[in-house]
C-alpha cells in the first residue's frame, strides 16, 4: 500500500506541474493536428492501391500511425524532464524523503502516459469530422496498446538519460533510436506499399507490429495477427524497460 500511495503522490505532483504549464500541452497538439488537417486529405488517392476508397478509409489508416508516432517520439523525449530535475537537485532532495525510489520513477512515467493519452483522445476527436469512424471497443483496446507503448518509450528515455546525463549527447542518441524505429514501422504510410526488402527489415522492428496492430483495430480487424503479436511485444518491452529504468534510478539516488 505504501508503494501505491507513494506512486500516486508523485503522479499527482507531476500532473499538477503539467496543468500549470498549458503551453506544453498546446504545443503538443499543434504538430499532429497540422499533419491531420494538411497532410491526411492527400492520402485518399495515395492509399487507393491498398483499397482505401473514401476519406474515412484513409483516416482509419493514417490516424493510428499519427497516434503511434505521437506517443513514441514524445515518450522518448521524457528523459529531458528527468535530466532537468537531476541537475536542479529535485531528485537529490527526494533522497531524504521516505518515498519509494521505484515510485519516484513510476509516478513520473504514469503522468507522461496520461498526458500523451489525453492528446491521443483529442486528436481522435478532431479526426471524427473528417470522416473517421471506429468501433468504440476496438478504439479502447488500441488506446491500451498506445499507453503501453508510451510507458515503454518513457522508461527507455529515463534509462538513457541516467546512462548519458548530458543534454548535448542525449538528443542525438534519442534521434538515432527513434528515427529508424518510426520510419521502419510505417507510421505515415503502410509498408504494404514498400518493396519486399524493406518489409523484411521492418518485420524485425517491434514498433512495426504495434503500428499494424493499432491500425488493424481502427479498421475493425481485431482478429488480425498483428494485434496480439503487437500487444505481446509492447507488454514485454514495457516490462523490460521499466525494470531497467527503475534499477538505474535506484542506483542513481541511493
Amino acid at each position: 500500500m505504501k508503494f501505491l500511495r507513494d506512486t500516486w503522490l508523485v503522479f499527482t505532483r507531476q500532473m499538477l506541474l503539467v496543468w500549470r504549464t498549458p503551453a506544453r500541452l498546446v504545443i503538443g497538439f499543434v504538430q499532429p493536428i497540422a499533419y491531420l488537417v494538411l497532410f491526411a486529405p492527400l492520402l485518399k488517392t495515395a492509399l487507393a492501391p491498398t483499397g482505401a476508397q473514401t476519406y474515412a478509409d484513409a483516416y482509419r489508416v493514417y490516424v493510428p500511425g499519427l497516434l503511434v508516432v505521437l506517443v513514441l517520439l514524445s515518450g522518448f523525449f521524457a528523459g529531458f524532464g528527468l535530466l532537468g530535475e537531476l541537475r536542479s537537485g529535485v531528485i537529490e532532495r527526494s533522497r531524504v524523503t521516505p518515498v519509494s525510489r521505484v515510485a519516484l520513477i513510476l509516478g513520473r512515467a504514469f503522468s507522461e502516459v496520461v498526458t500523451l493519452m489525453g492528446q491521443a483522445v483529442v486528436i481522435t476527436l478532431v479526426a471524427l469530422p473528417f470522416g473517421l469512424t471506429v468501433h468504440v471497443g476496438w478504439l479502447l483496446l488500441a488506446y491500451v496498446m498506445l499507453a503501453l507503448m508510451a510507458l515503454m518509450a518513457c522508461a527507455l528515455s529515463y534509462a538513457m538519460a541516467m546512462l548519458i546525463p548530458s543534454p548535448a549527447a542525449l538528443g542525438p542518441l534519442i534521434n538515432s533510436v527513434s528515427q529508424p524505429l518510426s520510419l521502419l514501422s510505417g507510421v505515415l504510410l503502410p509498408l504494404t506499399l514498400a518493396p519486399g526488402w524493406l518489409v523484411t527489415i521492418a518485420e524485425w522492428n517491434p514498433i512495426y507490429w504495434t503500428t499494424n496492430g493499432t491500425r488493424s483495430l481502427f479498421t475493425g480487424n481485431p482478429g488480425d495477427v498483428s494485434v496480439w503479436v503487437g500487444m505481446i511485444i509492447v507488454i514485454a518491452l514495457a516490462a523490460l524497460t521499466v525494470t531497467w529504468a527503475t534499477r538505474m534510478f535506484a542506483r542513481q539516488v541511493r
